[in-house]
Formats: C-alpha cells, sequence, structure tokens
C-alpha cells in the first residue's frame, strides 16, 4: 500500500474524515456554484453532494465511516432551522398582518402536496411503501422521517425523497414565479417553505430576507398540519 493509501485508511476509521471532507466538500460546492453564477441548477447542495458521493464510491469508504464525523454538522441541521425564527422575528408585522391568507395557504400546500404525490405514485405502480414513503416529501427530514415511520413507509427512502424535493424547489421557483408573474417576496418565501422545507427557503432567503422569514415560517406550520394529516389521509387513500 502507498504511504498516501495507508494515511488514507488510518483516516477513514477516524470521526475528522467526514467532518474535514463536509467542511472542504461545502467551500468548494460554494465556489464552483459562484463561478456558475449561482444559477439553480448549480445549487452548492446539490454539487457538495456529488462531490462527497464520488468521493466515497472512489475510495470505497462506507458510509457509517463517513457519517461518524458528518453527524456533527448533521446536528447542526436543527438550529439552523431554529436560526430561522431571527427574520420572522424581523418581518412579525408583515407575517400579523398576512395571517388569513398564511392558513388556507399552508392547508391547500399541505394537501396538495401529499395527496397528488401519493395518487400520482399510486397510478404510476408504485409499490406501497414507495407511495407512502412520498407523502411527507415537503417536510423537513426530522418530521418526514417520524410520520413515515408512522405509516408504515421508509424512513431512509423518505429522507432521500425529501432532499430531492428540496432541489426540485430550488431549480423550478424562481421560472414558475416569473411565469405566473408571482412579485411578492412574502408569496414565494411561503411557497417556497410549503413546497421545498429548509433548502428551499435557506435559497430565497439569500434572495430576499422578508421571503425567507414567510418560508421560515411556512417550514414550521407545514411540519405541524402534515403531521396531523398525512398519516389518516395515508390510510384512507391508500390502506
Amino acid at each position: 500500500m502507498t504511504p498516501l493509501g495507508t494515511i488514507w485508511v488510518y483516516l477513514e476509521s477516524t470521526p475528522l474524515l467526514g467532518l474535514t471532507v463536509t467542511l472542504v466538500g461545502w467551500q468548494v460546492a460554494m465556489a464552483l456554484s459562484r463561478m456558475l453564477g449561482d444559477r439553480p441548477l448549480a445549487n452548492p447542495v446539490l454539487i457538495a453532494i456529488l462531490l462527497l458521493s464520488g468521493l466515497l464510491l472512489a475510495t470505497h469508504t462506507p458510509y457509517s465511516a463517513y457519517f461518524q464525523g458528518a453527524q456533527y454538522v448533521h446536528f447542526l441541521l436543527g438550529p439552523a432551522t431554529v436560526a430561522l425564527a431571527v427574520p420572522m422575528y424581523a418581518a412579525w408585522n408583515q407575517i400579523r398582518r398576512s395571517a388569513p391568507a398564511i392558513i388556507p395557504a399552508i392547508l391547500a400546500g399541505t394537501l396538495t402536496s401529499a395527496v397528488s404525490v401519493m395518487l400520482i405514485a399510486h397510478d404510476l405502480g408504485g409499490s406501497r411503501q414507495v407511495v407512502l414513503s412520498l407523502a411527507p416529501k415537503s417536510v423537513t427530514t426530522p418530521i418526514a422521517m417520524a410520520v413515515v415511520e408512522q405509516i408504515g413507509g421508509n424512513p431512509s427512502l423518505a429522507a432521500v425523497f425529501v432532499l430531492l424535493t428540496g432541489l426540485v424547489s430550488i431549480v423550478i421557483g424562481p421560472p414558475l414565479w416569473r411565469t405566473l408573474r408571482i412579485t411578492d417576496w412574502r408569496a414565494r418565501g411561503l411557497a417556497a417553505g410549503t413546497a421545498g422545507h429548509g433548502l428551499a427557503t435557506a435559497r430565497v432567503l439569500l434572495l430576499h430576507e422578508t421571503a425567507g422569514a414567510f418560508g421560515g415560517l411556512a417550514i414550521g406550520l407545514n411540519g405541524v398540519v402534515t403531521a396531523v394529516i398525512v398519516p389518516p389521509l395515508a390510510r384512507w387513500l391508500i390502506g
């Protein structure tokens, strides 16, 4: 074994590997995203996933070994979501005035997301487990995994669907707003948080603080509504 290979085998067994590789991969992804003009398809999250996946496959590193260090970054997902309360506080007056429109919008978005994806997946021949794992695709990963486990789906599969949903929302969101002539940042943020959870909200927060505030609010409300209505809805539609 070459000296470099010996070093890699050593690092592979330490938590520092996953942590270091994750941080370096994110910095590289951010640099590539800026070089490509911060286009939706050049989202740093997608780039980082591709880079890290390629590295793990190329080095035959088990995901469990990588996650020993990456779990420290994963832990920060919760505090990062809670931190979205900061722009919400700054936009509290706008949120309070928009309350009569926010609640029905969240309910409509949650129902449309869950019902449409389950019916489409079922009609396309998806297995029961796949259909149930898709149901809470538009909420944050911890809530989606808990809901899917309750209704009999696959939590790991649900986590993948949540990630893909967020990435798709980032890509198609801005063009869709322009096509539908939606210019109000409150509506854009609410749509991003309801349909694309934290990933889409983080994206719109970079574009406009008010959109980030409404996106953060939508993440929380959509999570609560999904946890309440998706289990009985899944039993009714899928059985």
